[in-house]
């Protein structure tokens, strides 16, 4: 809990508890990130910021890598929370809408997705395993929508296509806040059609059509 020394007339200074200091690093960091890459975010103006000493950020952390994996496992985190499928929804208007989110925030925050995906950053086999965590993520989150059953034996390869567009979608974003050579409402045509075109599934590419169509399909 955080508590208010009095060091004199007029001056007062919060003091955190480990929790609290670790959670406002991590906090200011993900903000630096909105607008740079991670290797430009000086560990100095985080501690100014926070009204600390260099030093003692590393009290927090092990290493100036240890707060950057940090810093990225919750900008992950925020992906995560910002594409959560809205299941007020049919199945193909929560993909959309759910691409619709994620493209959203890789344009208010591409200096760093650039970064992250392609930076000197995407090399670093702790940061990899973080960007691999939050893919499967996000494909656990489509199996668990789509209207197939526990036992499909169609399911080890969709979860395999899942994966593949996925890196479809980074990929093709990517390219697309490099050169934005078509509009955003045709980049995310492009993204939510090419699901049910490698998919293959009877079962799935039907519900998604009938989604698509406003037909009502049984539950």
């Amino acid at each position: 809990m955080a508590t208010v020394s009095d060091n004199g007339p007029g001056t007062k200074r919060v003091r955190l508890s480990p929790g609290e200091r670790r959670e406002q690093l991590v906090s200011l960091g993900v903000k630096m990130l909105r607008d740079r890459t991670l290797e430009d975010i000086s560990i100095g103006e985080i501690a100014r910021q926070a009204g600390i000493s260099r030093g003692l950020l590393f009290h927090y952390f092990a290493s100036k890598q240890d707060f950057q994996r940090a810093i990225v496992r919750r900008a992950n985190e925020e992906l995560l929370a910002r594409t959560m499928p809205d299941r007020s929804l049919d199945l193909f208007s929560m993909l959309r809408d759910a691409v619709e989110r994620y493209v959203e925030y890789v344009s208010e925050n591409r200096i760093s997705y650039q970064g992250l995906l392609r930076g000197p950053a995407s090399g670093s086999p702790e940061l990899m395993a973080l960007a691999d965590a939050t893919r499967d993520a996000m494909v656990d989150r489509i199996l668990a929508e789509t209207p197939l059953a526990a036992d499909d034996p169609e399911l080890p390869r969709l979860r395999l296509v899942f994966r593949g567009w996925i890196a479809f979608v980074e990929e093709t974003t990517l390219i697309w806040l490099r050169e934005e050579q078509i509009s955003r409402t045709q980049l995310i045509d492009t993204l939510v059609g090419a699901l049910p075109a490698l998919a293959m599934h009877p079962v799935l590419t039907e519900w998604l059509a009938g989604s698509a169509d406003g037909t009502v399909l049984p539950a």
